[in-house]
């Protein structure tokens, strides 16, 4: 019988590969399950056709006698695969009866041989799933034809959101917790440049801020063997795929002993991070109890954050990890900016403690699970003069600690599958280098306010806001109808108008003529 090959018949889109896989499952499994199934097995052959391009290449460098040595993999960061463990082996055998054992096998293997995915890969899942045989070889064909060389996304986390957005399962409504979209990572990371230090996420969700970080580092000619990277994340599903999304890329991570709640077992008690970047789920509610964590340190200095919302906790959890130079960018929704009561309290001691830098409107439409507008906010413990060697150049930070900038990037982005928005790497390089250019001394000369883009407020005319952190509010809007002659835009009006009129008067009498020709006119 003729083995079959591993080679996709024709290379399709993820997204079009993915709602393929969803079909093959209909009917077998919940859908709830759908993303468990095909994200292992996305996870398999992401993991061998690393090792497929890695063996190629050992036997290219050093020999066929080589193939097999599993040092040679490790320097490169790359999985060593068992045959048994391998896509080649696992599509081979794809139609026959035990090939959900293989698969668990092939799992099990890689796992126990890798200490990074200890706990990560699911356990005889596929044995115990019983849907039939020729289904899970029709779903083996899909995920064949995805295309794994796309090294520059976070694919784990784009597969994971990408199932919680088609089937609207209750764990990713609204909260857009899982991932974050690359550009809006990649617009952190160029702002914070995690060069050197500890780098911490208390909400991590899959890795995609690490990943992306990484990524950062490396394409700056930075070491990513200089980032230290801690993280946490609530959900056990989802803490599983931060350490397959890490490990399978080769970055190393402490994600504490295990998927825990931040606010009630912080896993990272003790941590001072040089640069923190999160995504923290949106207005959660009812997120302690009434009489719970009402002394606890991360508040300290600062009102105690209400039941009601945990914004101001996430915010107040990352401001109590920050070191001595540590500076922060997280996303919040909107309300935080303006919010009343405690949390207003809270925020006047933020700015009034100098720790708020920047804080930026994003556009709507950047994720997949919410069309909300949201807000970037940079926090930076030390906002002082200093002098800082960074990736090898020098920085010059100039006093900033009674002023605050505004952006708004809502006029910015492109259209990105269809219905979302990205902001293109000329828009992020644009937002830095105003950013940048307002941190450093000469910026006089460098930076200035623009309308309806930036603005750089100073601590007084914060304060005679109340504390206000809406962009709006300081940013200058150009009212464009203020200088309108109204007679004159009325007359050209009149003219348009007239034109549409009379062409469907035309239109509707040569219909009319039509169908007078073919015997049937229309009497009106």
């Amino acid at each position: 019988m003729a083995r079959a090959t591993t080679k996709p018949k024709k290379e399709i889109s993820m997204e079009e590969a993915l709602w393929k896989s969803a079909d093959k499952l209909r009917g077998a499994i919940e859908p709830a399950e759908y993303k468990h199934v095909v994200l292992s097995l996305f996870f398999l052959k992401f993991a061998s056709d690393k090792f497929v391009k890695c063996r190629e290449k050992i036997i290219k460098t050093h020999g066929e006698k080589y193939a097999d040595m599993k040092p040679f993999y490790t320097q490169e960061n790359v999985f060593y695969l068992p045959e048994e463990s391998r896509w080649s082996y696992i599509i081979e055998n794809a139609k026959q009866d035990d090939i959900a054992l293989k698969i668990d096998t092939a799992l099990f293997t890689i796992e126990k041989n890798n200490p990074a995915l200890k706990g990560a890969l699911p356990d005889n899942y596929y044995s115990r799933l019983h849907f039939d045989t020729a289904k899970l070889a029709s779903l083996l064909d899909e995920i064949n034809r995805i295309n794994t060389e796309d090294e520059e996304n976070d694919i784990i986390g784009r597969v994971y959101e990408y199932f919680l957005s088609k089937f609207a399962l209750a764990e990713g409504k609204g909260k857009g917790e899982f991932y974050t979209p690359k550009c809006i990572v990649n617009l952190i990371a160029e702002m914070l440049e995690p060069y050197d230090g500890i780098l911490y996420d208390p909400c991590c969700g899959s890795g995609g801020m690490f990943v992306q970080s990484i990524k950062f580092v490396e394409a700056h000619s930075g070491n990513k063997k200089n980032v230290s990277i801690y993280g946490q994340e609530y959900t056990n599903t989802t803490f599983k795929l931060a350490k397959m999304n890490l490990a399978i890329r080769g970055i190393s991570a402490n994600l504490g002993e295990m998927a825990a709640n931040t606010f009630t077992n912080d896993q990272h008690k003790d941590l001072k991070a040089d640069y923190i970047m999160a995504n923290p789920p949106f207005n959660q509610k009812e997120w302690r109890a009434e009489n719970e964590l009402v002394d606890d340190p991360r508040w300290r200095g600062y009102e105690v954050p209400p039941t009601s919302n945990a914004n101001y906790g996430w915010i107040l959890n990352i401001v109590s990890k920050l070191s001595q130079n540590g500076v922060a960018g997280f996303l919040l929704a909107n309300g935080a900016l303006s919010d009343d009561g405690t949390e207003l309290k809270i925020r006047q001691q933020l700015i009034e403690n100098h720790l708020v830098e920047a804080i930026i409107i994003l556009p709507r439409n950047l994720f997949y699970t919410t069309d909300i507008s949201v807000t970037l906010w940079i926090l930076n413990k030390n906002k002082k003069a200093r002098v800082v060697e960074q990736n090898g150049q020098l920085k010059r930070y100039r006093n900033r600690e009674d002023e605050i900038l505004f952006m708004d990037l809502r006029q910015m982005g492109s259209p990105y599958e269809k219905k979302y928005i990205e902001l293109t790497e000329e828009d992020r390089a644009k937002v830095t280098a105003v950013y940048h250019n307002w941190q450093q001394e000469g910026f006089e000369q460098t930076y200035e306010n623009v309308p309806e883009f930036c603005y750089s407020a100073s601590f007084d005319e914060v304060k005679e806001k109340g504390f206000t952190l809406v962009p709006s509010r300081y940013i200058e809007f150009i009212n464009r109808d203020e200088n309108i002659d109204f007679d004159t835009k009325m007359k050209a009006l009149q003219s348009e108008l007239k034109d549409l009129l009379v062409q469907e008067e035309k239109s509707k009498a040569d219909l009319l003529s039509v169908f007078k020709e073919l015997g049937y006119e229309i009497e009106l």
